[in-house]
């Protein structure tokens, strides 16, 4: 089985992804952190100003990874596609790459308790866990160290208040489309609340795809 997620900012698709990817054998795959591995300096300027790299750009480096893959290892996504163009590409990409498109999971959210959860952002940059300690579900038990591997967490630059606020402008005017686009296999869940209580959505969400096939 392969998943999107879509979401605005600060969401939480990278935390839901992990879960989705250990539960389920899945990999994770995040095309921010394809694109912050390339540790390339104009792309890294484009990301902390809330930019993005071009279609073909994210595309080609998507699917080259894709390529990386066990033919039959299943994938979710977060970060991409961010507008119809790179939904259409994908599914372009799918074929050629005889892999099935999946479903569309998409976290909702009211943008002000996205911002909160934004500003107050860590990540580990050893593992990728993400924490914030306005929120006790997603608090470290140490303030400042992973609780998964003891590294020091850091602000990532990009998570700020400009940056957010241009995100999400962008969301709502090109990657909210890409949800109508896959209207057919799209579910909705309430990412509002805490982790645990969207996750446990989301597994309802899967186990019903799984259920049906």
């Amino acid at each position: 089985m392969n998943i999107i997620l879509i979401a605005p900012p600060a969401a939480g698709k990278g935390t839901q992804a992990r879960r989705i990817s250990s539960k389920y054998n899945l990999k994770h795959i995040s095309t921010g952190d394809l694109l912050r591995n390339l540790n390339d300096k104009e792309i890294n300027k484009l990301l902390a100003n809330g930019q993005f790299v071009s279609d073909n750009f994210i595309t080609n480096l998507l699917e080259n990874y894709l390529k990386t893959l066990p033919k039959d290892m299943g994938f979710v996504i977060d970060g991409f596609p961010r507008n119809i163009a790179q939904a259409k590409a994908y599914e372009e990409m799918l074929k050629r790459l005889d892999k099935n498109l999946g479903i569309v999971i998409v976290l909702d959210i009211d943008k002000q308790v996205a911002l909160e959860r934004i500003v107050n952002r860590r990540v580990c940059p050893s593992c990728g866990a993400v924490f914030n300690d306005s929120f006790p579900d997603t608090k470290a038990k140490t303030k400042g160290i992973c609780d998964n591997c003891g590294h020091e967490l850091v602000k990532r630059a990009d998570d700020n208040k400009e940056t957010y606020e241009n995100r999400y402008q962008t969301y709502l005017k090109a990657t909210a489309p890409v949800i109508d686009y896959f209207k057919d296999i799209v579910y909705h869940v309430d990412s509002s609340i805490n982790a645990d209580y969207t996750f446990k959505q989301i597994e309802k969400i899967i186990g019903g795809v799984y259920d049906k096939h």
